[in-house]
């Protein structure tokens, strides 16, 4: 009986590793034929926003070098959460994917309920760039620079309003950290996306926008808007003119925003991989890096270990500034 506990344990193990050898080649040709059909790259705003304009020039040169199509599909709403809810879901292949901006991390602690884990449900491939928030508003509001703005909302509470590109998003979550920062009161008026926030913007439907500075830079220069102040450590080489928020009076207020890209959970390292040296090859391309600066972006590229590193420590961050700011989303 022994004998024949034995033979059946060493077949039942042989079939085990010939099972896992199998299941390893498979992973293994998955990757070396990896793209073997079009991947697709979610927008979590509407186009014509930040991202946007960073994900267009990006996709088509990774298409030029991988020959296959970069697809993009828009999914806004609910400051992406609804886009990176369907990415949790999707196919862990790489066929799938998603450009995530800081508000990935703020809606950790900003919404109440999220039916992912912003960790644990995806495989973080990189960080391609990082980008200042602009102050800009229409030529109306009552402010040419944050002293003023701060001057101006201290003696008319709640009379100034301010767009954002949705509830939970970085251009949301800045002003509200002014708000407290400054004492002063505002009204938000979330829109789904950067793009229908600086349309709102143009129009004076609102008084100001802590904008990316990507879409709201061109309206400055072409005179339809007007700069109170960059968000970054230091001026902005493309509004070189423009003081820092913490040169206008409040020295320490600095916010860059940041663009990544993520993976679901699962997805094989070697694909992974993969489409981090797509992403970054494609956004270090010099015409494209030139391009980008033209709008402020700051190209990173930085390796899926460390953009996880990265993420983790931004939750945190905006845990505690979302909890300092009061604004919650149930």
């Amino acid at each position: 009986m022994a004998v024949k506990k034995t033979k059946f344990a060493s077949r039942l193990m042989l079939g085990l590793g010939t099972l896992l050898m199998g299941v390893s080649v498979s992973v293994n040709a998955q990757a070396d034929n990896f793209p073997d059909k079009p991947i697709t790259l979610m927008i979590p705003y509407p186009p014509g926003g930040s991202a946007d304009m960073l994900a267009r020039p990006v996709a088509a040169k990774m298409q030029e070098e991988l020959g296959q199509p970069v697809v993009l599909e828009y999914k806004p709403g609910a400051g992406g959460t609804i886009a990176t809810a369907q990415l949790a879901r999707s196919k862990p292949d790489g066929y799938t994917v998603l450009m995530v901006l800081a508000a990935h991390a703020i809606n950790d602690s900003m919404y109440g309920s999220l039916t992912y884990d912003t960790e644990k449900d995806f495989a973080p491939v990189t960080m391609l760039a990082t980008l200042p928030l602009l102050v800009a508003a229409p030529h109306k509001t009552p402010a040419n620079n944050i002293q003023e703005l701060i001057d101006y909302a201290k003696k008319h509470p709640d009379e100034l309003t301010f767009a954002s590109a949705g509830n939970g998003n970085t251009s949301h979550l800045a002003a509200e950290l002014f708000k407290k920062e400054t004492g002063v009161e505002m009204m938000h008026i979330p829109y789904k996306g950067s793009g229908p926030a600086v349309v709102a913007l143009l129009a004076g439907e609102v008084s100001l926008m802590f904008d990316s500075i990507s879409t709201s830079a061109p309206q400055v220069a072409a005179g339809k808007l007007k700069a109170l102040a960059v968000t970054g450590a230091k001026r902005s080489a493309i509004l070189p003119d423009v003081p820092t928020v913490s040169e206008s009076g409040l020295p320490g207020f600095e916010i860059d925003g940041w663009y990544g890209i993520i993976a679901p959970a699962g997805t094989p390292d070697a694909v992974v991989n993969k489409l981090y040296e797509a992403f970054t090859s494609a956004a270090q391309d010099p015409e494209i890096r030139e391009q980008l600066g033209g709008f402020g972006y700051e190209v990173v590229g930085t390796p899926p270990h460390e953009f996880k590193a990265h993420i983790s420590r931004e939750i945190q961050k905006w845990k505690v500034a979302v909890d300092q700011s009061g604004a919650k989303i149930d």
